[in-house]
């Protein structure tokens, strides 16, 4: 079964209601990249009038953790995936359509290959990138993942 955005969105909306709530939907995915968008409403903003930090979060990170999940559905290996650690910076007040983008699918494809092969644990950063509508860079998130072999 491929991940499609349809059924990554639906997954979302049944395993991640808070995401899905807030907006936060992925448009695109392939091997190496995945985007994900969020747009400024009222429920996800916070008292300053722009996205609240949290829910960028959630969408930079859908843009990472699915390009883990995809990468472990075509290894055909049962892998195990958590965050292990994260960090963000951010440049200007999100508002309007959030876009953010992860292109480290090949980074992590080969982080799994490596769990598979070890048997040990492997850990990932991968990089998500929030642009609004104008083009502008709105914040920059990293997270840590880690993979290991079940079993």
């Amino acid at each position: 079964m491929k991940l499609t955005p349809k059924k990554i969105n639906l997954f979302t909306m049944m395993k991640l209601p808070a995401a899905w709530f807030c907006g936060v939907r992925l448009k695109e995915i392939s091997e190496q990249a995945a985007k994900v968008t969020v747009r400024h409403r009222w429920i996800n903003q916070n008292p300053f009038n722009s996205m609240y930090f949290a829910v960028q979060a959630m969408a930079a990170e859908l843009s990472t953790g699915a390009l883990v999940m995809q990468a472990i559905q075509n290894s055909n290996a049962n892998i195990s995936m958590l965050v292990a650690e994260n960090n963000a910076e951010f440049f200007k007040k999100a508002t309007g359509k959030i876009t953010f983008r992860c292109e480290d699918g090949k980074l992590i494809q080969k982080k799994i290959t490596e769990a598979i092969q070890t048997g040990e644990g492997q850990t990932c950063w991968m990089k998500s990138v929030g642009h609004n509508g104008e083009g502008v860079k709105v914040a920059e998130f990293n997270f840590k993942w880690t993979v290991k072999k079940k079993g």
